[in-house]
């Protein structure tokens, strides 16, 4: 298995990975927002293939965390396997890959709406843990945020996702 930066080519196939990861299509129409919008950061939009083949993707794009002050952090969503790769670590693969790269980035935490049991296991913790509050009503563990290497203490407040997210 290969990861490496999603390239124009792809864009099709990661459309087709989500849209059948997620049974739906909300997923790859936010993947297009993103990219047309000023929060997309191509280093962090990673295909995972197998044979020449994209068979997962992970998404990263700047989202707000607003207390006294607005800081951009990272928003990690969409992550996608397809499903005949299901079970198979590449989504664990995704992960680790990018949060690597983040961390070279000097950025300073990834929050992400999602399973507990699957992102625990990588560092996620519930985001109240921060004093970072969800956008929304949804269980404090299913609201998660994880420090990099450049995180202060200075990041708190509540989570402002862009217009991008709207309607997904």
């Amino acid at each position: 298995m290969k990861i490496r930066g999603e390239t124009l080519l792809d864009y099709p196939t990661i459309a087709e990975v989500n849209t059948l990861g997620f049974k739906g299509e909300n997923e790859a129409r936010l993947i297009e927002k993103i990219r047309i919008s000023d929060r997309y950061i191509p280093e962090l939009s990673l295909v995972a293939e197998i044979d020449g083949r994209v068979i997962g993707h992970i998404l990263y794009s700047y989202i707000d965390l607003v207390d006294e002050d607005t800081f951009q952090v990272l928003g990690l969503a969409p992550i996608a396997v397809h499903p005949q790769f299901h079970n198979q670590g590449i989504g664990s693969a995704l992960i680790n890959a990018s949060l690597e790269i983040a961390n070279t980035r000097k950025e300073a935490i990834v929050i992400v709406l999602g399973y507990p049991s699957f992102y625990t296991r990588f560092g996620f913790v519930p985001s109240v843990d921060y004093q970072i509050e969800s956008p929304f009503p949804v269980p404090d563990d299913v609201f998660m945020v994880k420090t990099l290497q450049s995180y202060d203490k200075k990041y708190k407040g509540k989570v402002i996702y862009p217009p991008a997210f709207d309607g997904c």
